[in-house]
């Protein structure tokens, strides 16, 4: 009697596998369907359905499909029925006790399978890779180990347990630029269109600069919008950067991997050696010996979701030329290593567009979140504790237009070296609170909005913000130690602006920095250009410096000094101008302006003019350590100084509202009020080329034995109301 396919009113219930199997196989006919109740017994969870295929060869893989014959080279298998899940427990693994490599392999590879879910622990020993595309890895948050896991290859981030992997499609062609490329052009030159179709996939890569191996500000993979023309092609990106003429372009056609996903695991690492060093080696494989969940390489809109990882060596979460996806709710705590570059991340993506960092955390790590090369990407609600190494980085590899929102830990922008470029544009961080916050190098079009730096015991410069004002524009903001500006690039088309924001001055520190000549400034470079500064405060100050900023105007924004004794400034901007706020134990000492630059673009030379400019109801009250609201006691300065709606308070007789000594000066005052204190001004300091011009101003108690004699150009008695 054979087993005929079954009816509704007649299934063939079986209660395990080893049942299934012993099924006489020549009384099966083709279509047979059985249902299986257990893997290894009865209600165990590796219940399925099957099928039986007559003519079906395929290997025996222990779990969508099962060999019932005991000779090989015999036709007929049963084969699960399945409406594209899959899962573990149909291969027989309950636990982490067998290795779930070869049903790993036998799913993924099994195209009607969609979706693959685990049920237990599973251990994996081997580092998988696939170009598979729409399929879901859904670990269903047990934990995934690798004990006994293969050595990886040298070097490599991508020898993740699941890494997906696109494949080259063969075609590729490199073109030379007859004209320039406009910044945010989404048209790119080509050699011969033809050989590109509507939907096609390619990775555009312009040739580096000479100045480093990865300086290049095009490599990502891109889509294929629209034939523009022969030599013309649009693609799904806007370019970040200008390109000129003569620049070359190549394009490489790929087949990339689409939507397939990895969900829901906790994974834990094996452990490595200590950390490799010149004197001390432990194995010629240390970093072959780590492990990490998964990578991707080539891959479009594929997503990874709710991954708890601890002791991986390798980043977590691996990407190198991937658009449209989005990483959530992932976990990094305590990696193996941290210290050697590229371990420790919870995740690094290099040559990406498009992404979304959410709702992830780590705890010890080297950086939450690393872009290298990437554009228009979000990384929002994320925290990093134990931060020093920094959880939020870029590379310098010409990135632009990342926004970070409502994430803690510490930030470094563009900082890795000129091997990338030092480079990046257009990031905006809102609502941030870091240890430090480091962008000093070519990071142009900055924007810093309620972002706070905090002092954190141990580590060094915490609580400072380092910015190249270069586009800066910072909004709300705090930093408990410092601010320093500096600049190494001059790209933007938009004013330095500080608006509503609070800073702790460290003793010695410089809120911009300063002209030191034969100094190596290369990286802090003097800060040249143009500052405004509104309604902020400066608090702490005590020996700070104002650097080589040209224009420095500061509305409404107040400087208090740590004491009575400390509160000294000393500038060397071109031009300075108070609109409201003022001094509070603080004075400004002039230092002369830096005027010039050298062959490298580092201000030198010799000193310029200073001008002062005060008004808009200023407000001057206290002592400082200067002994004066405003000195200037260097022979060689040259200053013109213009004082109106400003009230001088000074707390003591010996406290000047201004000191003027030596050099060649041009004063005007007219409508200011000075209560207390002194005049300073000596008579070299008004020779030939110089004015004192003093009226309309009211002067309270104020000791005028130290002003310079009067003549046709120094005037400053008559048409002030003096009381005494």
């Amino acid at each position: 009697m054979s087993i005929l396919p079954n009816t509704y009113s007649n299934v063939l219930h079986v209660p395990d596998v080893g049942a299934l199997l012993h099924l006489p196989p020549e009384k099966l006919e083709d279509g047979a369907v059985v249902r299986v109740n257990g893997y290894r017994k009865e209600s165990d969870g590796g219940g399925k359905w099957v099928r039986y295929d007559a003519a079906s060869t395929k290997p025996d893989n222990g779990g969508t499909v099962h060999d019932p014959h005991l000779e090989p080279n015999n036709s007929g298998r049963w084969e699960t029925i399945h409406a594209g899940t899959a899962d573990f427990r149909w291969f027989g693994l309950f636990d982490a006790g067998a290795n779930a490599d070869d049903a790993l392999d036998a799913m993924v590879h099994d195209a009607s399978v969609r979706r693959i879910e685990a049920h237990s622990d599973l251990n994996f020993v081997r580092r998988h890779v696939f170009d598979r595309s729409h399929i879901e890895l859904d670990f269903g948050g047990f934990t995934v180990t690798t004990e006994g896991i293969e050595l990886n290859a040298k070097d490599n981030p991508f020898g993740a347990v699941i890494c997906f992997r696109g494949t080259a499609a063969g075609e590729t062609q490199s073109v030379t630029l007859a004209k320039d490329l406009a910044e945010l052009t989404d048209v790119l030159e080509v050699a011969d269109s033809s050989v590109f179709a509507i939907g096609d996939w390619w990775i555009a890569r312009v040739n580096n600069h000479e100045g480093g191996v990865a300086q290049r500000e095009l490599d990502y993979l891109l889509k294929v919008t629209e034939i523009v023309g022969a030599r013309h092609i649009r693609f799904n990106y806007k370019l970040g950067w200008h390109l000129a003429a003569g620049r070359v372009v190549t394009y490489k056609k790929m087949n990339p991997v689409t939507r397939s996903h990895v969900r829901n695991m906790r994974f834990a690492g094996v452990p490595v050696p200590p950390t490799y060093s010149t004197t001390v080696k432990p194995f010629e494989y240390w970093d072959q010996i780590g492990s990490n969940p998964v990578a991707y390489e080539f891959a479009v809109e594929c997503d990874v979701s709710d991954i708890r990882a601890a002791f991986v060596f390798w980043p977590v979460i691996m990407r190198r030329y991937c658009t449209h996806f989005v990483t959530e709710r992932c976990e990094l705590i305590n990696p193996e290593q941290r210290e050697w570059g590229g371990t420790g991340y919870l995740t690094q993506q290099i040559n990406v567009l498009y992404g979304h960092v959410r709702d992830c955390n780590t705890s010890n790590a080297r950086h939450l979140n690393d872009f290298t090369c990437a554009g228009y990407c979000m990384v929002e609600n994320c925290h990093g504790d134990g931060d020093d190494f920094g959880p939020f980085v870029t590379h310098g590899q010409f990135e632009h237009d990342l926004v970070y929102i409502g994430n803690s830990g510490l930030l470094s922008f563009a900082n890795s070296g000129s091997t990338w470029g030092d480079s990046a544009k257009r990031i905006m961080v809102q609502r941030h609170v870091a240890s430090r916050i480091v962008a000093h190098k070519k990071l142009t079009d900055l924007t810093l909005e309620d972002c706070h730096a905090y002092v954190k015991d141990g580590l060094p410069d915490s609580g400072s913000i380092w910015t190249n004002a270069d586009g800066l524009n910072m909004r709300g903001c705090t930093a408990e130690a410092m601010i320093t500006l500096s600049r190494s690039s001059s790209r933007s088309r938009r004013s330095n602006v500080i608006d509503s924001c609070g800073f702790g001055m460290v003793k010695g520190g410089e809120l911009a920095r300063p002209v030191r000549p034969g100094t190596e400034l290369v990286g802090f470079r003097p800060f040249d250009g143009d500052l405004l500064v509104s309604n902020s405060r400066f608090h702490n100050v005590e020996e700070v410096r104002i650097g080589s900023i040209n224009r420095l105007v500061l509305s409404h924004t107040w400087f208090k000094g740590a004491s009575e004794s400390t509160g000294i400034v000393r500038i060397n901007s071109k031009h300075i101008a108070i609109q409201g706020g003022g001094l509070l134990n603080c004075g400004f000492e002039l230092g002369g302006a830096w005027d010039g630059k050298d062959e490298d673009g580092v201000i030198a030379g010799s000193k310029s003019e200073q001008s002062v400019t005060v008004d808009g109801g200023a407000i001057f009250e206290g002592t400082n350590g200067l002994g004066a609201f405003w000195k200037s006691a260097d022979p060689g300065n040259v200053v013109a100084w213009n004082f109106g709606n400003v009230t001088s308070t000074a707390a003591n007789a010996k406290t000047a509202h201004f000191d003027i000594q030596g050099g060649t000066h041009k004063y005007r005052a007219n409508g200011a009020h000075f209560i207390g204190g002194t005049f300073a001004a000596s008579d070299s300091a008004f020779g030939i080329g110089s004015y004192m011009f003093h009226t309309s101003c009211i002067e309270q108690n104020v000791i005028r034995d130290r002003m310079p004699t009067e003549s046709e150009t120094v005037r400053h008695r008559s048409g002030n109301i003096i009381i005494s």
